[in-house]
């Protein structure tokens, strides 16, 4: 079953983040605006916000994932709202 993080502070109101595949979270730093979410299929999204506040927006996407892959495997998407205004979600 497909699993999807539902960001619910997106400025495309509901954007979905695949959460199957992935290899990889990463942000450049504690006050990065990018958190990265690589894939195993070679592709990315990027998570841009405003500046994070200690890995804030870092930390909540691995919680929300870590969340979203606990619950039923008929719940196909856990919504999260980012702790920072969210600019754009890209996948690519």
């Amino acid at each position: 079953m497909e699993k999807f993080l539902k960001v619910t502070n997106a400025p495309v109101t509901g954007q979905l983040i695949a959460i199957n595949g992935i290899k990889a979270v990463a942000t450049a730093n504690a006050t990065a605006t990018t958190v990265t979410i690589k894939y195993f299929d070679g592709t990315t999204t990027t998570v841009t916000t405003a500046a994070q506040v200690v890995h804030d927006v870092y930390t909540e996407i691995l919680d929300a994932v870590a969340t979203a892959l606990a619950t039923s495997w008929q719940k196909a998407y856990y919504e999260v709202v980012l702790p920072k205004a969210v600019t754009s979600i890209l996948n690519a």
